[in-house]
């Protein structure tokens, strides 16, 4: 019943499906009715047979083989007809499984996108990956194969139970006394394997990340020689699923020996009791063979229920590990009768406080900064110091603790969150490219952009003879996160995909820091005509000079601790102006 309970969040689906679920219910019931009159036409035709044998009446013996000849085609059609619904049944209720799996996996990637960017911050890609595919798939055992067996474990318990009765009441109840022993038996044993499933789910999703972790940081791992002990590391783990997963199957395993020991009992019952009704002339030996025939029928229903209940216990700890995550809200919504805006450039932080709430670093301290549209900003600072947080409170992927964050003179909270993002063009530290076509990485910057218009921002970018030089120039596949690109390559095909969104807003944040010089002072000398008018925000650690930025803003510990034009600055001779001379006398030093 606790599982069942964890369970309940799946009804809505078979709400939605009930039609499928119906109709295979109905299914099962035509095709178990169909099962259960073969013992009755076998009972018949034995009683018969036995009947005209003990007579001793050899005239109907032509007869006799005319009615088993019927007999027999009688119980082939049953057959054909219980297997055709059997078909039906299976068509319905395994198909409203497989249905249920792509909603249950859409509702899970559908919130997954909608969490707030500190939830991936303290989650695993792992753990993500695991509740989506193999915690689904334990919960599609349930609503399609478990739901399947289960009714026809009791359609046909009632049908062959009630024919039973119908026969002799008393010996059916000796028949049955092994039934309730049985569900004390399956009570206890789905409550270990409740415990044991949730345990090796969890450390499914730890080898599942360690593997992922693996694959994705392999140059580094080759590089510095670590291959063995990631091995070692993940055999440990591995281990520990192999043992927890063996353990898990011998308890399992518990399960069909009872099933056939309550089974046997059944059997002993039917022919030492009904072979003294018999005796006593009760019931026919006929009444024997169809008794056995019943318990056959219901040998694999009824040891099924050892299977049933391990699917329900998977997948109520499964469902369980689902609903954990899709009952997280995201910290960062769209609010009611929200503000459609239409960005043109003018920022204005006001005394913002930001912590990090993954790690408690308070990365910005009663911060104020005003732009006007279409300014040129250089944020200034050292790691850490808080630059690259503006960028992520400007598009809004955090809510600061304190202070507003506001544009053209509303605040963002109040925007629709989408269009927000939609008109902003960001270009993050981490140049993240997807494992598809160069052309394709570029448009994902819009969708409706033309063949000229994504050529044009690869030319921006300085990007065009880099293409020019792979093997399919545009349809390149780069491998995943861009791997076949360098460094430098992987930066400015994210900033093309940034420009090609043609955004009133741009948000560089040290786009150009795996760049050479020469293509630095390219790209800069092309973005100058591509910015005019356009609220530019270069977040940098170092200090572009090819660029004339109508404010210069040098943060520190979060705070703000200069800013002036370049003229001010340096007349100022504060940390600016010693950081623009130590760069301007290293590039001297280099020439």
């Amino acid at each position: 019943m606790h599982s069942m309970n964890k369970l309940a969040s799946i009804n809505k689906y078979f709400i939605k499906y009930k039609w499928h679920l119906l109709s295979g219910i109905f299914f099962v019931a035509v095709s178990c009715f169909f099962t259960v009159r073969r013992p009755f036409i076998i009972r018949n035709i034995i009683d018969h047979v036995q009947r005209t044998i003990n007579q001793h009446n050899v005239t109907d013996m032509h007869s006799l083989m005319h009615e088993v000849f019927i007999a027999g085609m009688e119980l082939l059609g049953l057959a054909l007809l219980s297997g055709l619904f059997m078909f039906f049944m299976r068509q319905t209720l395994i198909v409203m499984s497989r249905l249920i799996e792509y909603d249950q996996k859409t509702e899970i990637y559908t919130h997954y996108q909608q969490l707030h960017t500190g939830f991936f911050k303290s989650h695993y890609t792992g753990d993500l990956m695991n509740r989506i595919s193999e915690d689904v798939s334990r919960v599609r055992m349930y609503t399609g194969p478990s739901v399947m067996y289960a009714t026809n474990m009791v359609v046909l318990t009632i049908m062959c139970l009630w024919n039973m009765i119908r026969v002799n009441p008393m010996l059916t109840f000796y028949v049955f006394i092994p039934l309730p022993v049985m569900a004390i038996t399956i009570y206890y044993v789905n409550r270990v394997i409740y415990k044991k499933s949730s345990k090796i789910q969890a450390q499914l999703s730890s080898l599942t990340t360690t593997a992922q972790e693996t694959y994705s940081g392999i140059r580094v791992i080759k590089s510095f020689v670590q291959e063995k002990n990631m091995l070692r590391f993940f055999q440990t783990n591995s281990e520990e699923y192999r043992k927890s997963s063996i353990n898990l199957s011998v308890t399992e395993a518990f399960y069909f020996p009872s099933m056939n020991l309550f089974i046997g009992l059944s059997m002993l019952s039917t022919v030492l009791i009904g072979g003294y009704y018999v005796i006593i002339g009760q019931i026919s030996i006929g009444n024997i063979v169809e008794f056995v025939l019943y318990i056959n029928l219901l040998m694999f229903p009824i040891s099924s229920i050892g299977m049933v209940a391990s699917m329900v216990q998977r997948a109520s700890a499964s469902q369980q590990r689902i609903d954990e995550f899709l009952s997280t809200p995201s910290e960062i919504v769209t609010p009611t009768g929200a503000v459609r805006p239409n960005i043109q450039g003018n920022i204005d932080i006001e005394n913002v406080t930001f912590t990090y709430p993954h790690t408690g670093i308070k990365a910005l301290k009663d911060f104020t900064l005003h732009v006007k549209a279409g300014q040129k900003v250089a944020l200034i600072g050292k790691t850490g110091s808080g630059k690259s947080t503006i960028a992520h409170l400007l598009l809004r992927m955090y809510d600061p603790q304190q202070g507003n964050v506001v544009l053209d003179g509303t605040n963002v909270r109040t925007m629709q969150l989408q269009e927000l993002r939609r008109q902003v063009a960001y270009t993050p530290q981490e140049a993240y490219l997807f494992s598809d076509t160069v052309y394709n990485n570029i448009k994902f910057g819009r969708d409706d952009a033309t063949d000229e218009e994504v050529k044009e921002a690869a030319r921006l970018a300085d990007m065009e003879k880099d293409i020019a030089m792979l093997a399919n120039g545009y349809e390149t596949m780069i491998g995943e996160r861009g791997v076949m690109l360098s460094g430098g390559q992987k930066q400015r095909l994210v900033l093309a995909r940034a420009l090609l969104k043609r955004s009133n807003v741009l948000i560089l944040d040290e786009t150009l820091s795996a760049v050479d010089t020469q293509t630095e002072q390219t790209i800069l000398g092309n973005l100058l005509e591509h910015t005019r008018n356009k609220t530019t925000l270069v977040i940098t650690h170092r200090i572009f000079t090819s660029w004339t930025f109508d404010a210069i803003v040098v943060i520190d510990d979060g705070r703000i601790v200069e800013q002036g034009t370049h003229a001010e600055l340096m007349a100022l001779n504060g940390r600016y102006a010693k950081l623009y001379r130590h760069q301007t006398e290293s590039a001297t030093e280099a020439a």
